[in-house]
């Protein structure tokens, strides 16, 4: 279970040493075999979807700092182990870090060919986008997402590794998604995010903003007309106020109310541009055009970006008082607690399991007997 916290998680600057990467591909290696050997390809996709999990393993190939290269490296240096047995094991994993990630379909689309059905690989590709763009779009958290991973079984199942960045305070935030606990694309499809801080946001995955996805649904239904004419609602107040409550049927003019700053500090209303968008009313006119059945559907159109989705978030929450949720839906990656109790006491027993686990791995793995003995000579020390 993720708990509410926080983790140290800065970007990097510079790149792995290649003495580094290459003995982390080795590890990673017979790290993945034996997982495979032992519990299948399905167990591995469900491991590495659990951010403590993905977390511990970067540590234990040796990648020993909570920074955004974990993510980046660690899933290059996977990708490069399985390379030539991927059909073996039945495991493939597609996408990477900056224009690599955009080559995902494409890689989804050449594994997926040779082990599963059409309708199952064009199912991946469709989880790989979607899963994008509501990391993109639904969580507006700051982050702008410059890595995407895409993992998946010769039996479908399947986990996602994205992460983001956010220049001005210099700290990444690492999103996983797992295809065994997603219900809903668009409401809390994630099996954990982590960030070094917790930011207030527009977080349109919550549960709590099942409202507002249903008004910005029925929003793009209706008329384009009708639409715009709330749209320009916004754009004569925004300039004047910190907020605007709800009409009421049958009321000529908006109530107006002002936040404090002894409650919080910030408002995207605040900071929202309303000025004229060329770009935003066609976006918006194809939706009316198209009337997409439902919120999924309606994030899943070409050019539906975060401004649109703010957009009709904002007319559902200051016209028709369905308000989304402001809170950061992020989990911190701790495995197993903190030695001075932050954000909470070492858990000795998860800790302990942890370690059987992983010496069992290495006493089978096909390493020298020198490395093996160093690594198991690691796990071993006591704690304090």
């Amino acid at each position: 279970m993720i708990k509410r916290g926080i983790a140290t998680f800065t970007l990097d600057t510079g790149e792995c040493p290649r003495w580094l990467f290459e003995r982390m591909v080795k590890l990673g290696s017979h790290i993945i075999d034996i997982i495979v050997e032992e519990y299948g390809p399905d167990e591995f996709i469900a491991r590495i979807a659990d951010p403590v999990w993905f977390q511990s393993l970067g540590t234990v190939l040796a990648f020993d700092w909570n920074a955004s290269g974990l993510t980046t490296v660690l899933t290059a240096s996977l990708k490069e182990a399985i390379r030539g047995k991927q059909k073996q094991l039945g495991v493939f994993i597609c996408g990477g870090k900056g224009k690599t990630s955009l080559k995902t379909p494409e890689e989804i689309l050449n594994w997926g060919e040779i082990v599963l059905s059409e309708s199952d690989v064009k199912r991946l590709v469709y989880s790989s986008k979607i899963a994008a763009k509501v990391d993109n779009s639904l969580v507006q958290d700051g982050y702008q997402i410059y890595h995407h991973t895409f993992f998946f079984s010769k039996n479908g199942s399947w986990s996602v590794i994205q992460q983001g960045m956010n220049q001005k305070n210099q700290t990444a935030r690492r999103y996983h998604w797992y295809s065994k606990k997603i219900i809903d694309f668009v409401c809390e499809p994630h099996s954990g995010i982590i960030s070094q801080i917790i930011l207030p946001c527009l977080n349109l995955t919550a549960k709590e903003s099942e409202r507002t996805r249903q008004v910005s649904t029925e929003l793009v239904r209706g008329s384009y007309s009708g639409l715009i004419k709330d749209i320009q609602i916004l754009r004569k107040h925004s300039g004047n106020v910190s907020r605007m409550i709800a009409l009421k049927a049958g009321q000529q003019e908006l109530v107006f109310a002002e936040f404090q700053n002894k409650e919080f500090h910030y408002h995207p209303v605040l900071e929202e541009d309303f000025s004229q968008s060329r770009y935003l009313e066609r976006i918006l006119a194809i939706l009316c055009e198209r009337k997409p059945e439902n919120y999924e559907k309606l994030i899943s159109v070409e050019g539906v970006g975060p401004k649109t989705v703010r957009a009709l978030s904002l007319v559902a929450e200051l016209i028709y008082n369905a308000p989304p949720s402001y809170e950061d839906p992020a989990r911190y990656s701790f495995a197993h607690g903190g030695k001075d109790a932050t954000p909470y006491p070492v858990d000795i027993e998860t800790y302990n399991r942890t370690i059987n686990f992983f010496k069992n791995v290495v006493r089978r793995m096909r390493i020298s007997p020198c490395e093996k003995k160093s690594i198991l000579k690691r796990l071993e020390k006591p704690l304090k």
